[in-house]
C-alpha cells in the first residue's frame, strides 16, 4: 500500500463526496427560489446526472487504485465514505420525494451502519473483512434502484426490494466472515 494520498483515486472519491450533497440538494430543496421556473422533472434529470457521474467515479477510483497500485489508507477510508454518502443522499432524497419505502430504506441504512461498525471492530482486532461479490452486486443494484426511482421509471420499487434482499444477504456474509475469522484465531 503506497503512502501518496494525493492520487487520482482519492481525488475521485473526494469528488464523489462533494457530489452527494449537491445531488441531495436538487432532490429535496425544490421550494428554493432558485428553482422557481424549473420544471421538477429537470431537477430529477439533474440529480440523476449527478448520481450517474458519481457512480462512474466509484468504478474508476477502485479500478485505477488497483491497476496503478495506488491504494492508500486514506483511500480505504474515503472510498467507502463516499459510497455511503452517495447512497444516503439518494435514498433520503427518494424518501422526501415519496418515491421509496421508508421501511426499505431503513433496512438498507441499518445494515450499512451495522456493517460499517463491524468493519471498524474487525480492523481494531487486526482482521480484514473484505468485500464480497454479493456486496459489490448489492451496491450496483442499489445504484440501479436509486436511478430508476429518481427517474420514475417502471420497476423501480421492485429493484429497490431486490436491493434490500441483496443488502441483507451481503450483510449476513460479512457477519459470517467476521465470526469465521474470529473462530480461526
Amino acid at each position: 500500500m503506497k503512502n501518496t494520498n494525493l492520487n487520482l483515486p482519492n481525488i475521485l472519491a473526494t469528488f464523489r463526496i462533494l457530489l452527494a450533497p449537491l445531488m441531495l440538494w436538487f432532490m429535496v430543496d425544490r421550494d428554493n427560489s432558485i428553482f422557481n421556473n424549473i420544471d421538477p422533472s429537470w431537477l430529477d434529470y439533474t440529480a440523476a446526472l449527478i448520481f450517474v457521474i458519481a457512480s462512474v467515479t466509484d468504478f474508476f477510483d477502485g479500478y485505477i487504485a488497483r491497476s496503478w497500485d495506488q491504494k492508500t489508507k486514506l483511500g480505504g477510508i474515503l472510498d467507502p465514505l463516499a459510497d455511503k454518502m452517495l447512497m444516503l443522499a439518494g435514498f433520503l432524497g427518494l424518501m422526501v420525494l415519496d418515491r421509496a419505502s421508508a421501511f426499505a430504506i431503513f433496512l438498507i441504512l441499518s445494515r450499512e451502519f451495522f456493517i460499517t461498525g463491524l468493519r471498524v471492530v474487525a480492523v481494531t482486532e487486526g482482521k480484514d473483512v473484505a468485500s464480497t461479490m454479493a456486496g459489490k452486486i448489492k451496491t450496483v443494484v442499489q445504484m440501479f434502484a436509486i436511478g430508476f426511482l429518481l427517474m420514475n421509471w417502471p420497476f423501480g420499487t421492485e429493484i429497490l426490494w431486490f436491493a434490500v434482499f441483496l443488502t441483507l444477504y451481503s450483510g449476513y456474509e460479512y457477519i459470517r466472515d467476521y465470526f469465521t475469522s474470529s473462530s480461526a484465531n
